[in-house]
């Protein structure tokens, strides 16, 4: 039998300069810049201009940018028809899934075949730009609310959050929020990103492309893992429950949400930052139970595994502490994603190869005489 990777697991498909998922190390980088000084020392404006352009931006660069992406928060009215009138209990990932796919009916710019790079960057920037309305928008109309004015004052991170309440969130919501998006902006070859790059290596369009990353992301082993990680946080509900309840979980050899990484083999690097910040949202709030919680599980599959938690593990009680609603936990994954997705949709058309891997048949080697449908 020919020899092949199941999952495509280490298996080179293209070069990237955009992130470098580095397992063995633990370490993130994006163009060259390690993580960690992106998350002291950037906000996520700055990121998306870098994975965009494949530099860090000058002050006035920045604002230029920043100007540029709040121009485009404006949804057309038939996607906000859609957003009023989709199912109430509609899975937010399905509505916005849909929405992206409904923004390309009303962009004119959209073509298929060669591509147009200056187009295609001015598509992207609508992109991340409506991707966060579409969310709130939804949230907003499920409840029998209406979208509030839209700002062109705030940030990105800034503004979702007050479309979310109609209220401008404090200081210490921005700045969480604000890092998430950039921990979330981009992480190699993973599983949405390589729909992506497929999708547009067929010269379809920008629109399709992350319509494709949105479909794969929802999944539960993908951007879903977040919603699993509150709802395990949730089922066990005290901590003095958790020891009995990760013990059962293994012994039963079930998946414990938010612990381990197809890649990394040591902690994953945008952890500590969300672990972090949720330790200052505890203080500040005075709920303790969820990080505890979270800690003890940590601790408990480091001990018993030598398995480190995930971005996902921490990502859950930020979200939820910051307020927001469990289901909207995927749909702020796509948010932050669409940046790096948009990029490197950008960098597949700048120096394009279709993707046509081969797969190992494993059916009858002979061929098989077919019988008349009587007697069959």
């Amino acid at each position: 039998m020919t020899e092949y990777a199941r999952g495509l697991e280490g298996v080179i498909a293209n070069e990237s300069a955009l992130s470098d998922v580095n397992g063995k190390k633990g370490t993130l980088c994006y163009l060259g810049y390690h993580i960690d000084d992106l998350v002291q020392n950037c906000n996520y404006e700055e990121i998306i201009y870098l994975l965009h352009t494949g530099k860090l931006p000058t002050q006035e660069e920045l604002e230029r940018g920043e100007r540029a992406l709040r121009s485009e928060r404006r949804l057309p009215q038939g996607v906000v028809d859609f957003l009023k009138n989709a199912p109430k209990d509609a899975n937010p990932m399905d509505v916005v899934r849909t929405g992206v796919s409904m923004l390309g009916l009303y962009d004119h710019r959209v073509a298929v075949g060669e591509p147009d790079l200056e187009k295609d960057e001015a598509i992207a920037r609508s992109v991340i730009a409506k991707i966060p309305l579409i969310v709130a928008a939804f949230h907003r109309f499920r409840q029998g609310l209406e979208l509030p004015e839209i700002r062109q004052d705030l940030s990105e991170a800034a503004h979702f959050l007050y479309l979310l309440t109609g209220e401008v969130p404090t200081d210490r919501a921005i700045r969480t929020l604000d890092v998430a998006l950039i921990l979330h902006a981009d992480h190699g070859m993973n599983a949405s990103t390589f729909s992506a790059r497929v999708t547009i290596a067929t010269l379809s369009d920008m629109y399709s492309a992350v319509t494709s990353a949105i479909g794969t992301l929802k999944g539960p082993l993908h951007g879903g893992a977040n919603e699993g990680v509150i709802h395990m946080l949730q089922e066990i509900g005290d901590l003095e429950k958790v020891d009995d309840y990760v013990a059962g979980k293994l012994e039963r050899k079930e998946k414990i949400m938010g612990i381990g990484h197809r890649v990394y083999r040591t902690l994953d690097p945008r952890a500590p930052h969300l672990r972090h910040l949720a330790m200052q949202l505890t203080e500040e709030l005075g709920e303790p139970k969820w990080i505890q919680m979270s800690e003890r599980i940590a601790e408990i599959m480091k001990e018993k595994k030598g398995l480190n938690a995930n971005v996902d593990f921490y990502s859950a009680t930020v979200y939820y502490s910051l307020g927001i609603p469990t289901d909207l936990f995927t749909p702020i994954f796509a948010i932050a994603r669409t940046s790096g997705w948009t990029a490197q949709v950008l960098e597949q058309l700048r120096d394009n190869r279709l993707y046509r891997p081969l797969t190992l048949y494993t059916g009858p080697q002979d061929f098989l005489p077919v019988p008349p449908i009587e007697n069959r």
